[in-house]
């Protein structure tokens, strides 16, 4: 009997093993752009910037809230670093953590605000705030140079190296977008990211259990608000050039979007909806139409028969084959 039972038991997954799969597969991913031309590598490091945005955003989606203003986060950091580096010939370093204390401090401010806000009005609220930051940007065109942008950003330079190419960015870009990935896997095995999960799937016993929602929030949207300043102050040094127009309601849509069909409540949601959907707008160009259409149709099929996302298709994958 107990030879039979033993038999018939499901051997156990070992998460380390499924960790070191997604790690190879991550990598030899990673390493197809250095072997192709410059439009691969064009791509590749917009996937990497996404995955990063994309994690600060599942940061705050964790803890029970979804922002419809995350690219305004991303512009104010790209602004105030390229404008406090031009008045103040700040280097990259300088001027990246400039940016991300004024965004932390802006995110906190908002925070404390409308984090006491649920589900829609929380919504509607970081969409108004988003398109406000775009009219602001639009108005001070004496600042910020208005509907024209601000060219000319000069590149990233750390210790003496030059990121002047893509091969060389997409590097930096790729490192970013792997340590943020681990980041935010290793805070959700540990008691805080439980905590944070916690709140989002029941915040009155998360309460009643001694946990603060409100800071619990407010910590959540302040780091992802920073991960998404960093976001935006790389993408201005890699292209060189930013407007009110690069940090509009349909970037955040977008990075709704990637968030939702990677994987809303995994770890590895943002990394596998950014590899997926960043290449998808460079196929459909040529049917902008088509492009929306697709979009709809798979945020339609996904939650309806994969509520868990991509990251999620592996397990279910692996449960029907055992069935």
């Amino acid at each position: 009997m107990q030879a039979n039972t033993m038999q018939t038991r499901a051997p156990a997954t070992n998460p380390s093993k499924k960790l070191t799969v997604l790690a190879l597969v991550v990598l030899a991913l990673a390493t197809i752009p250095w072997f192709s031309g410059e439009f691969v590598q064009h791509l590749a490091v917009l996937t990497c910037l996404n995955v990063l945005a994309v994690n600060g955003l599942a940061l705050i989606s964790r803890s029970g809230q979804l922002s419809l203003g995350h690219a305004a986060f991303m512009a104010i950091g790209a602004y105030t670093a390229v404008l406090l580096g031009n008045a103040l010939a700040l280097s990259f370093i300088p001027a990246l953590l400039v940016a991300i204390a004024v965004t932390s401090l802006v995110a906190f401010a908002l925070g404390w605000i409308i984090l006491r806000l649920k589900g829609v009005y929380f919504v509607l609220v970081t969409f108004a705030f988003g398109e406000l930051t775009r009219l602001v940007l639009l108005d001070f065109a004496a600042i910020t140079g208005g509907a024209n942008g601000i060219t000319g950003i000069p590149g990233i330079e750390l210790f003496g190296f030059s990121f002047s190419t893509r091969t060389s960015f997409y590097g930096l870009a790729l490192v970013v977008a792997i340590v943020s990935t681990i980041a935010v896997h290793r805070l959700f095995t540990r008691p805080l990211g439980h905590a944070i999960d916690s709140v989002a799937v029941n915040p009155a016993l998360a309460e009643a259990t001694g946990l603060s929602v409100h800071r619990l929030q407010i910590f959540c949207f302040v780091v992802g608000c920073a991960i998404a300043a960093i976001a935006g102050v790389l993408q201005s040094r890699y292209i060189g050039y930013i407007s009110p127009e690069s940090f509009n309601t349909s970037i955040s849509i977008a990075l709704i979007i990637m968030l939702v069909i990677g994987g809303r409540n995994s770890n590895w949601g943002a990394l596998v909806g950014a590899i997926v959907l960043t290449p998808l707008p460079e196929l459909f160009r040529g049917a902008v139409q088509t492009q929306h259409i697709f979009y709809g149709a798979a945020l339609i099929l996904i939650l309806r028969f994969m509520p868990g996302g991509l990251a999620d298709l592996p397990r279910q994958l692996a449960a029907r084959f055992k069935r």
